[in-house]
């Protein structure tokens, strides 16, 4: 019989590798059931869960520091979209009984860097052992001035689209990943591929714009289902039409590479997902002086298209005007 003050293997686990991540006040050790976090005054929270399972989100073989970082960073870029700077986190790991020390220590110190890089410390969570592929569920709370949350539904006619950083590399890199033999086709030498291999598991936030979005942005989402199905999800919600020209969505020296050696390669880039960026919606004299704090920031900022009246959608224009159709115009889990 086992005797009542007998510590269990998952307090064992949490003991060995949260713990000491848990620094932040609120986490009380992570010897509670719950944390205890008080909202910063004059601010409404921003809560947001996003989680990512094995086979699914990342690839068998996956360095487990870059699952970890990969696991807060899809958070991050939910709160950067809302203006919402990062408070902490809380952690749900269900675990196939196979993982063992040589998985969870990589992973615990990723989170803890992650965590540290971006001030988003770790609150609490719970561990679970599964039958199933391993999964990490992450529920974050951010924090925005009382109303200033920018949401999906405030684009309105007249207002420019604008989008962060570069779109599609993740998805190719994703291709390249299953298909090696990609790489020769699109004539990417090993720099190009290692570029478009990267993004896909260590996204990147951007969390540095968050206070440049809440002063210009009317709406955003971040690009975590392709480009085409998130501004689509954004003029649903504000009930008007965005008119994107594909010419002018920003793409990175490798991406336009490989689509020049494969033109279908626009619809995957356009509609794949895992940018982590952000789409945003502004008036058209704000444009320039969002594009130009978001470059002291260390981020490019690119002006795609407009917003008009209309079917409450996103339609995509090549050079010759067509209005084009996709396939998959979104990623799906269902």
């Amino acid at each position: 019989m086992g005797m009542a003050n007998e510590v269990s293997g998952e307090e064992r686990l949490i003991a060995r590798y949260f713990r000491p991540l848990a620094k932040h006040p609120a986490a009380l050790g992570l010897l509670d059931d719950a944390a205890a976090l008080e909202p910063p005054a004059g601010c409404d929270l921003v809560l947001k869960t996003d989680g990512l399972i094995g086979g699914v989100h990342f690839f068998d073989g996956d360095p487990a520091d870059a699952v970890a970082k990969k696991a807060l960073r899809v958070n991050l870029s939910d709160l950067a979209a809302k203006g919402a700077r990062p408070l902490g986190f809380l952690l749900a790991l269900a675990l196939p009984r196979q993982i063992g020390p040589a998985w969870l220590e990589p992973f615990a110190h990723g989170l803890g860097e992650d965590a540290e890089l971006f001030s988003f410390p770790l609150l609490g969570g719970d561990t679970d052992c599964t039958p199933g592929p391993l999964t990490i569920s992450i529920a974050a709370i951010g924090a925005v001035p009382h109303g200033r949350m920018v949401r999906r539904s405030g684009a309105k006619p007249g207002d420019r689209v604008v989008v962060t950083g570069t779109i599609g590399d993740a998805a190719l890199g994703v291709l390249l990943r299953r298909d090696p033999t990609r790489a020769d086709r699109w004539e990417l030498n090993h720099a190009r591929q290692d570029y478009l291999k990267s993004p896909y598991l260590l996204p990147r936030p951007r969390n540095a714009l968050i206070e440049v979005l809440r002063r210009y942005a009317t709406a955003a989402i971040d690009v975590s289902d392709g480009l085409v199905g998130d501004l689509a999800k954004l003029c649903r919600a504000s009930g008007v039409t965005a008119d994107i020209d594909i010419c002018s969505v920003p793409l990175s020296d490798a991406a336009r590479a490989a689509c020049r050696k494969e033109a279908s390669l626009v619809e995957t880039v356009l509609t794949g997902g895992d940018d982590y960026e952000v789409v945003a919606t502004m008036p058209a004299d704000a444009v320039d002086a969002f594009g130009r704090l978001a470059k002291v920031a260390g981020v490019e900022a690119t002006e795609i298209g407009s917003v008009t009246a209309g079917e409450a959608t996103a339609r995509f224009v090549d050079e010759r005007g067509k209005v084009l159709d996709f396939a998959r115009p979104s990623f799906s889990h269902f």
